[in-house]
């Protein structure tokens, strides 16, 4: 399967996509590659892979190696690159490392914003728009499926330092008129999704239906997601990049699925099998075994005069 391509007539932008070797964000290279944009990456590829991204730099894309928490490193891509828009995806995402190591969540995750924003700032950047968190930044919230105007109640520090970044994100739109807005993605799926480490359900099941394993499901499985296809994911940061929209939206199906739902098949090369759990009672880590669906957000981009043609 193909990322969605956003249903847009505008193309040839300059574009800078931090954390452009990573899962999500060389979809969306791959993305705005395809519709005749210039696009420049900026990773340091700590946990992003150059393999993700060897057609995007054979089709013209650019790569800088660095952090976004390195100011240097950040200043010397923006001038290389010029961008017009800046799709910020570089983030700290192992909430399990969050919770050992807040300081260096937050260096990443809230320090990297900040520096990043400057730095567009500085440039005369048109447009940045952030990869934040539904799946996290609400905690465990009382509507489910969860609407926008809901308020955040980060349970986990990887939810603190998105939602101090969006904090940031309208602070620059407020202090100097920097055109920004945050996408709350929910459970994001799809290919080059690395099912070792820190990744989502679908790409464990995934890796353990090829490798003919088990995969462990902490607490009772009955803990809900909203799994939402990175193709969908893309056209949104698509629709986002090219509209002047102000604030956040949820990204997302709105519907629940159990992490042990009974219709789990995962289709391989060979043929289709079904997955196969070890459930696991555990004590609970912060923030990660709650109830999540988000009400979806795209009427707002849409409304901003986005055009936004993500799959059914």
């Amino acid at each position: 399967m193909t990322p969605a391509r956003p249903a847009s007539t505008v193309s040839g932008v300059r574009t800078l996509v931090t954390g452009g070797a990573g899962f999500i964000g060389s979809n969306l290279v791959d993305a705005l590659l395809a519709r005749g944009d210039e696009v420049a990456i900026l990773d340091d590829l700590s946990t992003g892979r150059r393999v993700n991204i060897v057609n995007a730099l054979e089709a013209g894309a650019t790569l800088h190696e660095g952090s976004v928490a390195d100011a240097g490193a950040v200043a010397a891509a923006l001038e290389a690159a010029r961008p017009e828009v800046i799709y910020h995806l570089a983030a700290q995402i192992d909430v399990r490392r969050a919770v050992e190591d807040p300081a260096f969540d937050a260096t990443i995750n809230v320090v990297g914003t900040a520096t990043l924003l400057e730095a567009a700032r500085q440039a005369g950047v048109r447009r940045v728009v952030l990869a934040s968190t539904g799946g996290a930044i609400y905690g465990d919230a009382e509507v489910v499926p969860t609407p926008e105007d809901a308020e955040p109640r980060p349970l986990s520090p990887y939810a603190a330092s998105k939602a101090a970044a969006e904090g940031y994100m309208g602070l620059y739109r407020r202090l100097y008129g920097l055109s920004t807005f945050s996408l709350r993605l929910a459970n994001v799926y799809g290919p080059r999704q690395d099912p070792k480490g820190e990744a989502g359900v679908v790409a464990i099941y995934c890796g353990r239906a090829v490798d003919g394993g088990s995969a462990t499901v902490y607490g009772d499985g009955l803990q809900t997601r909203d799994f939402v296809f990175v193709g969908d994911v893309v056209a949104a940061f698509i629709a986002a990049g090219d509209s002047d929209a102000d604030g956040y939206c949820n990204v997302s199906t709105g519907r629940e699925t159990t992490v042990l739902e009974d219709d789990w098949t995962v289709v391989t090369n060979d043929k289709s099998r079904a997955a196969h759990w070890e459930n696991t009672v555990a004590v609970t880590d912060a923030g990660l075994w709650v109830l999540t669906a988000l009400d979806g957000g795209k009427e707002r981009l849409e409304a901003a005069g986005a055009a936004y043609a993500p799959l059914a």
